[in-house]
Formats: structure tokens, C-alpha cells, sequence
């Protein structure tokens, strides 16, 4: 990969990808790195892109695949050292421009607030599909490229956070 092709990934899939990144780890200083690694990574795998067919979906598999590998080095680590968990904090995204009520925007932004608590508290096998498919509107079978999951694996998980979700949210709402 040249700069004029990374200068391309990162103009047209820069922003899903480090919003990915921004899901999947729930902390900015680790979004921001692994946004970092990712580019890196596909620039080491340059030959490897094919620009005819999906690169984001591959940026994306790579984001999810340096993440799992963080996750199990530490898992390891803290398992022989004995380290400091990783403090996660929710990253918040701000949508400025949005016009309407005071009162709409706030409970707006409530129920996108109470909706990503929701999915954060979903196991990570949920999860990932979940972000994957409502925030960067990947296809089943792109999913099922990037998890290494067959596509009926990938439709049952879907099926199963949105049968949880429901659940959760319906007792959010209820409480208000």
C-alpha cells in the first residue's frame, strides 16, 4: 500500500473505522490506538487489499483481530502478573448541528445513551455482530468474513442481541 492508497482508506473509511474501534474497546486512548494499528498493519499488508472488491471490511477484521489478540495478551498477563485491569470508559459521540427542541435533543440523546449502555452490557460474541451490522452496515456475510463465522452463526447471534436488547431496554423504559 502507497500513501496515496492509505491517504484513500483513511479519507473513506476512517471514520467507520475508528468508530468501530471506538465500540469495541469503550475507551478513547485505546480507540485512538487501535485506529493507529490498524492503518499500520494494512500498510504492512498492502499486497493483501483488494481495492476492487471490499477494504473496509478488511480494515475492519483487522481492527477486530488486533483487538481480540490485546484482550488475550492481557487476559495472560494479569493471569501470571497479576496487572491493573483496564479501566474502560464509555466514549462519547457528540452530533453537533442537530436542530430541533431543547427536549427532543435531550431525550435523544437519553435513549441513544441508555440504547449504547444496552449493547456495551451484551457479551462480546453479541456485540461485535451487532456494531458491525447497525453502525457500519456491513452485510451478514461481510460480518461472517471478518469473525470467521458462517453466516447462519452470524444471523443467530444477531437474532439472540436483539432478543436481549429488547429485553434490557424494555425494562429501562419501564423504569422511567
Amino acid at each position: 500500500m502507497d500513501m496515496i492508497q492509505l491517504e484513500k482508506c483513511i479519507s473513506e473509511y476512517g471514520k467507520d473505522i475508528y468508530s468501530f474501534c471506538s465500540q469495541i474497546t469503550c475507551n478513547k486512548q485505546e480507540a485512538e490506538d487501535l485506529y493507529q494499528d490498524t492503518f499500520l498493519k494494512a500498510v504492512e499488508l498492502g499486497e493483501k487489499i483488494d481495492y476492487e472488491k471490499n477494504p473496509k471490511s478488511y480494515l475492519v477484521s483487522i481492527a477486530l483481530r488486533i483487538w481480540k489478540n490485546r484482550k488475550r495478551k492481557f487476559a495472560w498477563r494479569k493471569r501470571i502478573a497479576g496487572m491493573m485491569e483496564l479501566v474502560e470508559e464509555a466514549v462519547s459521540e457528540e452530533e453537533p448541528g442537530k436542530e430541533g427542541a431543547v427536549e427532543d435533543i435531550v431525550l435523544e440523546k437519553e435513549w441513544k445513551e441508555q440504547v449504547r449502555k444496552a449493547v456495551n452490557k451484551l457479551d462480546e460474541k453479541y456485540r461485535i455482530p451487532v456494531y458491525l451490522y447497525y453502525t457500519l452496515e456491513l452485510s451478514i456475510g461481510q460480518i461472517g468474513e471478518i469473525m470467521k463465522l458462517p453466516e447462519g452463526t452470524v444471523k443467530s447471534r444477531l437474532h439472540k442481541a436483539r432478543k436481549l436488547l429488547k429485553k434490557e431496554l424494555e425494562v429501562v423504559l419501564d423504569e422511567t
